[in-house]
């Protein structure tokens, strides 16, 4: 790059209060192949994309055990392990996957199956304790208590470190914290789509992390002049102005664009330098 590491510009934020991660962090949803399904198509390209993630500064990794399945954890793995300093890897479990795509999928938040989703995820990261495990779905057909009882359980044994849950609502979260220590919820949250917003705002208010997926609009970026204007003044893409914005919206929101491309992971790591004036926010915002 040609100047300083972006991911660093940006004051850390302490995951589950102990954690310092910067804030923009690294979505690993994308490496597998087509429909979150197999290997890459390109290996070698793919683990010298992880490497240049940790060369960047990013100290956040998001994964889970579906993509692949399995795949994502694995080439992390291959990647950067043994991995550097600072460098928290978060993964996921709860969704069997079985064919690509997401109808491919079903939910599993039995006791049972979470235990061999956590065991294999430790394998296949080569770690002995994972710093963030979250729920990736709640089963409807498991209580959520016993869901909720085994990660608790989990925690206490010191195979993870810190639990999260993904799509949640704030009743699913207050449900949660009854067991243990919410530290991240993961949902569908950006510039142009803004439907998490109260779960955003009782995560702010509880010190909970929130990690907005497809924080770039999951490539529904919306270019209205508005957002161009914007764009325009501080000489920046639409994604760069759209992470910026998030960064600047909360205190608490930790960003994981994802992409497989090394330009457009450079480009969005810049991002972190973009300072957003009260005007731009303002006119930002009302985008609502």
């Amino acid at each position: 790059m040609d100047n300083v590491l972006a991911a660093k510009t940006t004051t850390p934020f302490l995951l589950g209060g102990d954690l310092p991660v910067n804030r923009l962090g690294y979505g690993a949803m994308r490496i597998t192949g087509p429909g979150l399904w197999g290997p890459p198509a390109d290996r070698p390209a793919i683990l010298a994309l992880l490497r240049r993630v940790a060369e960047l500064g990013i100290t956040f990794i998001d994964t889970a055990d579906m993509y692949g399945p399995f795949e994502g954890e694995k080439l992390i793995a291959e990647a950067l392990h043994p991995y550097p300093a600072g460098l928290v890897i978060g993964t996921k479990g709860g969704v069997v996957t079985f064919a690509p795509g997401r109808e491919g999928t079903l939910l599993d938040g039995t006791p049972q199956h979470l235990h061999e989703a956590l065991h294999g995820s430790l394998r296949r990261l080569k770690l002995e304790r994972i710093d963030l495990y979250q729920l990736h779905r709640l089963d409807p057909r498991v209580p959520a208590e016993r869901t909720f009882a085994f990660l608790a359980e989990a925690q206490n044994k010191g195979l993870v470190r810190h639990l999260g849950l993904s799509e949640a609502n704030v009743e699913d979260i207050k449900l949660a914290q009854q067991h243990f220590s919410v530290a991240s919820v993961q949902n569908r949250y950006s510039l142009f789509d803004r439907a998490a917003e109260p779960v955003l705002a009782y995560c702010r208010e509880q010190g909970i992390a929130f990690i907005p997926y497809f924080p770039i609009g999951g490539g529904q970026v919306q270019e209205t002049d508005r957002v161009q204007q914007v764009a325009a003044r501080h000489q920046v893409s639409v994604r760069q102005l759209a992470l910026s914005w998030l960064l600047h919206h909360a205190p608490n929101i930790l960003p994981i664009p994802g992409t497989t491309s090394l330009a457009h992971l450079e480009e969005n790591m810049r991002a972190a330098a973009v300072q957003l004036t009260a005007q731009d926010m303002q006119e930002l915002d009302a985008l609502s």
